[in-house]
């Protein structure tokens, strides 16, 4: 089971200082922690620019917010295109970018945004893509699961500017205070990337909780569960997690395909997962196993899920969340 480890940014004189572009990824009006994360990994490698790609006279705001992490310069590319044409123009703009300044490396947060623009700026700029990167070397070798987490695999672009993608959470981020340079830059977007427009658009209702894929802790709830996700919802709220659900639960409808943990929804690698009444199928643990500690509740003592647990309870989840919920409330207090 792969750990990640501590982030060590070598000196100026150990890697190439050429310039490495992120692509800046935020939360509403706010820098996410994965942002910092990408810098760290990017630092690596050479001096990191943070790309922001925002609408009219909104890119200065959100360049305000990247205050944390190796960052030296962040670079405003603003338009209303990213507005209008979605994907496609912000994947244009960048893919020109990259044509133009040619960095040693574009890194980009492994989500579905962000692997689809990643995809297109590879097929736009001729060159090779890793996908789902869970680490990157000082060399550009990115370190990849596959397989369901069972194998892991060492790859380097051979071709053209390395377009990567990192997961999320899956470095020790550099969340140092910075003041990096801002600069303006123009977008080119081509005809073709404004062929399909975006008629409207509405943002993600949040709650309360953390973002499942930038959550520290998250607890999930499978097929065990019978529906009824109020103990695991108690036990996330006492944590302070984000809520998760299997492909049985969010299949079923009982909770949302948007909290959906797994190879066809979301990968997380929190410093706590928790699996409560989830059987553990590969698709599943694709999603998790990248989780620094992982905690397995299930009444079926066969159940493939504690093969990778670091602790497990046999146990209705009815039964042992009720009271562990108790008990960290009363820690708390």
């Amino acid at each position: 089971q792969w750990r990640p480890r501590p982030c060590e940014l070598p000196s100026r004189e150990e890697v190439d200082m050429s310039t490495v572009f992120i692509l800046a990824d935020f939360s509403g009006d706010k820098a996410t922690k994965t942002t910092a994360e990408l810098a760290t990994v990017a630092a690596r490698i050479g001096a990191v620019t943070a790309v922001v790609l925002a609408g009219s006279a909104k890119g200065a705001a959100l360049a305000a917010t990247i205050n944390q992490g190796p960052i030296a310069t962040v670079l405003v590319i603003e338009s209303d295109d990213f507005v209008s044409h979605g994907v496609a123009a912000s994947a244009d703009a960048l893919a020109n970018l990259v044509k133009e300044k040619s960095p040693a490396a574009l890194l980009i947060a492994s989500h579905a945004f962000g692997k689809e623009v990643a995809a297109r700026v590879a097929v736009l700029a001729d060159s090779g893509i890793i996908t789902d990167a869970v680490d990157v070397a000082a060399d550009g070798t990115a370190t990849q699961l596959v397989f369901g987490g069972s194998t892991t695999v060492h790859s380097k672009v051979s071709h053209g500017v390395p377009v990567i993608t990192v997961r999320p959470n899956s470095v020790e981020a550099d969340f140092s205070a910075s003041s990096p340079a801002i600069e303006s830059g123009t977008a080119t977007i081509s005809a073709d990337a404004k062929k399909a427009t975006v008629s409207s658009s509405q943002p993600p209702v949040k709650g309360g909780r953390p973002e499942l894929t930038e959550a520290n802790v998250v607890v999930s709830g499978g097929r065990g569960t019978d529906g009824n996700f109020t103990p695991v919802e108690a036990f996330a709220d006492s944590l302070g997690a984000a809520v998760g659900a299997s492909r049985a639960a969010t299949d079923a409808g009982w909770y949302p395909h948007s909290h959906q943990v797994g190879q066809t929804g979301k990968t997380v690698s929190p410093q706590l997962y928790v699996a409560c009444g989830i059987s553990g199928a590969i698709q599943h643990r694709a999603g998790m196993q990248t989780s620094k500690t992982i905690i397995v509740v299930n009444k079926d003592p066969e159940a493939p899920l504690f093969d990778i647990a670091d602790f497990g309870v046999v146990g209705d989840l009815f039964n042992v969340l009720p009271k562990a919920t108790e008990g960290v409330v009363a820690r708390k207090n």
